[in-house]
């Protein structure tokens, strides 16, 4: 008879987000809006709803007032079930007075929470990831390999393969190496034949990397003796995993499909504009797996005159006589006629404003939440609750790499300029 386990999911969102920033200036990574109107969380947590997975803690310690706000709105399971979706936030206790240090720091804190639900196995995910996965099947492979820890890899070229730590293989699966962003000939002694992994003879000479995707399978017991055995370690792809594979069997699941760390500027706006193309790598119109949001009673978008090319457009819009290619616009999100928006996550608004709202700033000189008249927008990021002034220009025309100007109401960061949460961009601003 088939052994059931007990699987619990642990969400690691508890870093700071700087390379994020300013999407993370008022948030916690987690909670940075993709796709026109859900969250990062939303991707790992329906991953696990998915797959049958009910047990879920998010870890969280920077700006975790949205993300609690959207968890507690969004994931109610049925009192019958023993289905749940909680933060599990950083908490200073007599043997933990410090937050956390690191990813395996984070799961080492909070297991005296983890095991209150006697859980046998505990799958780690992180929250910054955009990719579907049928955890069933990592799961399975964990199980069917009798290993103490499991390991999620994506085949990768050479070009992009120095970026992640690398895993060597040998014929049975079973990790045997690890190394963190390994270069030039540290990187080529990482190679491995991944046709043994069903890739074909072709595919496997030009994907001959094992990149970790940063999510693990661990057998609980496993992970607690790992935790215990240095408290300094405070990293799963550092020290963790390195120390597993010399004393534990380590093996690697190989994940080959569409799979993107969006933990950059650069990367999370990448994400967002192929989701606008006709094919896009992560399929949003997936009926088998959804992914999960909260849910949000809006009208409609109301469109006039408006040509619109390649986009997303979300619920609850206004759009006069705009020109709109290769974006996503989020929810609530109001566009003025004469603008042109290009290549752009324009994130919305958590509100509608009412009609003496609009007149009280119209009075007093501010632009109203949204995209004022004659605007022109071109690889751009606009946070939530934005106020883009008449006849702005946010086209980054010196093609400055980075820059910070705060008293504009704008940030560039690589070569994207980016307006954050509540900033305000007065009429006129070029950029």
């Amino acid at each position: 008879m088939e052994q059931k386990h007990d699987v619990l999911a642990v969400i690691l969102g508890g870093g700071a987000g700087s390379r994020l920033f300013p999407l993370t200036q008022q948030r916690s990574k987690p909670a940075v809006p993709i796709a026109g109107k859900y969250r990062l969380v939303d991707i790992p947590v329906s991953n696990c709803i998915n797959s049958d997975i009910i047990k879920i803690f998010v870890l969280t310690q920077y700006n975790s007032a949205s993300l609690n706000r959207h968890i507690g709105r969004t994931y109610r399971f049925s009192r019958f079930s023993d289905g749940f979706v909680e933060i599990l936030a950083a908490e200073q206790t007599p043997d933990s007075p410090q937050w956390f240090q690191g990813t395996a720091d984070a799961v080492r804190q909070v297991l005296p929470h983890i095991r209150d639900w006697r859980t046998d196995t505990l799958l780690i995910l992180s929250g910054d990831h955009l990719y579907r996965m049928d955890y069933r099947k990592f799961l399975a492979r964990h199980f069917e390999s009798q290993a103490d820890v499991t390991v999620s890899v994506v085949p990768f070229v050479r070009e992009a393969a120095e970026e992640f730590g690398l895993l060597k293989v040998d014929s049975t699966g079973r990790v045997t190496e690890f190394r963190e962003k390994p270069k030039g000939e540290a990187l080529e002694e990482m190679r491995v034949d991944t046709t043994a992994f069903g890739l074909s003879a072709e595919e496997a000479a030009r994907r001959p990397f094992l990149a970790s995707m940063g999510i693990y399978v661990f057998n609980y017991r496993r992970l607690e003796d790992l935790l215990a055995q240095n408290k300094t370690w405070v990293d799963f792809g550092r020290e963790v995993i390195p120390a597993a594979i010399q004393n534990y069997n380590v093996q690697a699941y190989l994940f080959d499909d569409y799979w993107a760390d969006i933990g950059t500027i650069s990367a999370f706006h990448a994400a967002n504009l192929d989701l606008t193309t006709p094919v896009p790598r992560f399929n949003l119109f997936d009926a088998v797996a959804p992914i999960y949001s909260r849910a949000r009673y809006l009208p409609p978008s109301k469109i006039h005159q408006t040509e619109i090319v390649d986009s997303i457009i979300s619920e609850g819009c206004i759009i006069n006589r705009a020109r709109i290619q290769r974006s996503v616009v989020g929810l609530r999100a109001r566009i003025e006629s004469g603008t042109f928006i290009e290549d752009t996550c324009l994130m919305g608004s958590d509100f509608y404003q009412t009609v003496e709202e609009m007149r009280a700033d119209a009075l007093s000189g501010v632009p109203r939440i949204g995209v004022g008249e004659g605007a022109v927008i071109r690889r751009a990021i606009i946070d939530k609750n934005a106020r883009i002034g008449a006849n702005c220009r946010l086209v980054n025309e010196l093609n400055v790499e980075n820059a910070d100007n705060e008293a504009a109401g704008y940030y560039i960061r690589d070569r994207i300029v980016i307006v954050p949460k509540n900033a305000t961009v007065k009429d006129g601003t070029v950029v």
